[in-house]
């Protein structure tokens, strides 16, 4: 895969909008190597040194983590031109997370270390600090998302919140979810049985219609 012509890494802040030759730049920049995974890889595991974060080029990559009684707990799902890993990287921080492939998976992996150093001293090294804050800043959103949906009491209000989020992140209120719905029910932090109910009354009062992964969100019902 031609990483440099690769439109994918167009859907990250990191490189959207970049010429070719500043996009050479930025991939030298953050010292840019490419890997591939196969499907049910775990390819980060608590206690690693993450010495780089990672955009998804191709396939699809589950962030998880433990509960003290071994219950999974799923963080993120990872898509193409996402990524991953740029706090632990940042702050040289051991891993406190599972990483695995749930297909086969191109990931570009990147480093912060010219960032770390601080020794930015060009407008295009200033720029791509900035678009690295930029990164930060949108994962802290996306964190805040995901504890509103969490702080939610009931499945039917987490629901409501998860497809609110859904349609802003697809653009779309016809999506395809990246997880089963056992993956969906961890996710939530709910019961797989539950959901699937309280998923199945919705669609009868025209709220969702749905089709395995794939949901029609019916925007004016719900709000």
């Amino acid at each position: 895969m031609d990483i440099v012509k690769n439109s994918v890494l167009k859907r990250s802040c990191l490189f959207s909008a970049l010429c070719e030759d500043g996009l050479d730049h930025a991939l030298d920049f953050f010292k840019a190597t490419q890997k591939s995974y196969a499907k049910g890889q775990i390819f980060i595991s608590p206690e690693d040194n993450l010495k780089s974060f990672g955009l998804v080029l191709s396939g699809t990559v589950q962030i998880y983590t433990l509960d003290i009684d071994g219950s999974q707990m799923i963080m993120a799902t990872v898509l193409p031109g996402e990524t991953f890993g740029e706090s632990l990287s940042y702050l040289k921080r051991k891993s406190e997370i599972f990483a695995t492939a749930l297909t086969d998976t191109d990931i570009l992996w990147l480093s912060p270390e010219r960032i770390q150093d601080g020794n930015l001293t060009g407008n295009r090294e200033k720029e791509l600090l900035n678009r690295f804050i930029s990164l930060l800043a949108n994962r802290a959103l996306t964190m805040n998302d995901r504890i509103q949906i969490l702080s939610k009491l009931s499945i039917r209000e987490k629901l409501i919140a998860f497809f609110t989020e859904s349609v802003r992140k697809y653009k779309s209120y016809n999506f395809a979810l990246p997880f089963d719905r056992a993956d969906m029910a961890i996710y939530l932090g709910c019961d797989r049985s539950a959901l699937s109910r309280e998923l199945s009354k919705m669609n009868a009062e025209g709220l969702i219609t749905f089709s395995g992964k794939n949901f029609t969100v019916n925007i004016q019902k719900i709000l």
